[in-house]
């Protein structure tokens, strides 16, 4: 079964500074406690507006939701010990990987998170 195809790279023209900052938001929005409903919201307001946004929005949110996925699974497994640090591995990928997308977002690229589970 092959992965589905990278989300197409935009010329930096293409995306202009409000959209970079938007996509900026987004991300940031996560880390400071609406890891799903801000990135959400941003994301069905300017969808339509812009392809850059829908695609920076896409991959949050889907990002997200592995993450949420993932964290839940860790708490499960706390109750046989292994899940401890699998939960702190999860909290510090998810603050280090929205880092590294508030940087790309900056210079206006969508960056393609590691281990998410695409479901938009």
């Amino acid at each position: 079964m092959e992965s589905p195809d990278p989300p197409p790279a935009l010329p930096y023209s293409a995306v202009s500074q409000d959209e970079k900052t938007l996509g900026i938001v987004m991300h940031v929005l996560c880390l400071v406690g609406f890891p799903i409903l801000g990135p959400l919201i941003v994301w069905l307001v300017k969808k339509d507006q812009s392809s850059y946004l829908d695609l920076q929005g896409r991959e949050l949110l889907n990002f997200q939701l592995s993450f949420l996925v993932y964290g839940f699974l860790s708490f499960l497994l706390c109750f046989i010990l292994i899940g401890i640090p699998l939960l702190f591995a999860v909290g510090i990928a998810t603050i280090v990987l929205t880092i590294i997308g508030i940087v790309n977002a900056s210079e206006g690229k969508v960056y393609r998170f590691p281990l998410t589970i695409r479901l938009l």
